[in-house]
C-alpha cells in the first residue's frame, strides 16, 4: 500500500480530504493543541482517512532551538535544561504523554519523532533515546524516527532495530536503514521552493514500485510531501503512480 500526501494542509481541509488519504500535522510539533482540535479534525475527515503527526518539540528539541519561538506554553528558566534531546526527565516524559493523549484523540497510526541537526550520536544521546523509547507506552502505535545530524547508517540501523523505530528519509538524499513500513519525507531537492520534475517523479515511482516487488503484499510506504508546490507536485505523482497500481 502507498499512502501519497503532504506534510500539513496545504489547502482548506474540505479539498484536501477529497484528495488524498493522508496527512502529517504539522502544528503539533511547534504547540500541542487543545484535545477538541484533535477530535475535530477527525470529525471532519472522511471514514479510513489516516493521520500522522509530529511529536511535540518538547521531546526532541532543546529550548535553544529557533522553533521555540512558535512554543506558548511557558518554560521557566531554572527547567530549560530539561527539556529536548529525550532527555528522561519528568517534562519530556510529561510532553510524550500529552503528545499520545492527542494522538489517540485524533486517531493517529504514526507518530513522527524529527530530530535538529545539532543532535548527534553522542553517548549521552544514544542513552537518552535508549531510557525514553524503552520506558514510553506506544500501545498500537508507529514511531518514526527521522535523523538529521551526522549519523552512521550503522547507528541508526541499530537503534531503530532495538528500539522498534521506522527510520524516516527524504529518499532522494538518502535510503532508509529498514526494510519495513517506509515512511518518506520529501523536502525539495536542494531546498523547499524546489518543483519536482517529471522526470523526479518517474523516478520516485521506480523506487516505490521496487519496494513493492521486494517485499509482500502488505508492505506500507508513506510518501509526504513538505516542499512549497507540495500539493501540487502530490497530486501529480498521485496522477502517476495510480495506472502502475491498478496493474499489480
Amino acid at each position: 500500500m502507498i499512502k501519497i500526501g503532504c506534510c500539513g494542509f496545504p489547502v482548506s481541509r474540505k479539498r484536501y480530504f477529497k484528495e488524498f488519504p493522508v496527512v502529517e500535522l504539522q502544528e503539533t510539533f511547534y504547540q500541542l493543541p487543545e484535545i477538541d482540535k484533535a477530535l475535530r479534525l477527525k470529525r471532519e475527515a472522511p471514514h479510513g482517512f489516516e493521520f500522522t503527526m509530529k511529536a511535540w518539540q518538547l521531546i526532541t528539541h532543546d529550548p535553544t532551538s529557533p522553533t521555540y519561538r512558535r512554543l506558548r506554553t511557558e518554560i521557566p528558566e531554572e527547567r530549560r535544561s530539561r527539556y529536548g534531546s529525550f532527555k528522561p526527565t519528568d517534562e519530556v516524559f510529561t510532553a510524550w504523554k500529552k503528545t499520545l493523549k492527542f494522538a489517540r484523540a485524533l486517531g493517529a497510526r504514526v507518530i513522527l519523532f524529527q530530530c535538529p541537526p545539532s543532535f548527534r550520536p553522542t553517548e549521552q544521546n544514544i542513552k537518552n533515546m535508549r531510557s525514553f523509547f524503552k520506558e514510553i507506552k506506544r500501545e498500537d502505535l508507529l514511531l518514526a524516527w527521522e535523523p538529521r545530524g551526522e549519523w552512521r547508517p550503522g547507528d541508526i540501523k541499530d537503534l531503530c532495530d532495538e528500539l522498534g523505530l521506522i527510520h524516516v528519509v527524504d529518499p532522494f538524499k538518502d535510503n532508509p536503514v529498514d526494510g519495513g513500513v517506509r515512511y518518506y519525507r520529501l523536502h525539495g531537492i536542494g531546498g523547499l521552493r524546489y518543483k519536482y520534475t517529471d522526470r523526479d517523479l518517474e523516478r520516485l515511482l521506480k523506487l516505490c514500485s521496487a519496494v513493492t516487488s521486494q517485499s509482500s503484499k502488505d508492505s506500507l510506504q508513506y510518501l509526504l510531501f513538505n516542499n512549497i508546490h507540495m500539493y501540487e507536485d502530490a497530486k501529480r505523482f498521485r496522477e502517476l503512480i495510480t495506472p502502475h497500481l491498478a496493474t499489480k
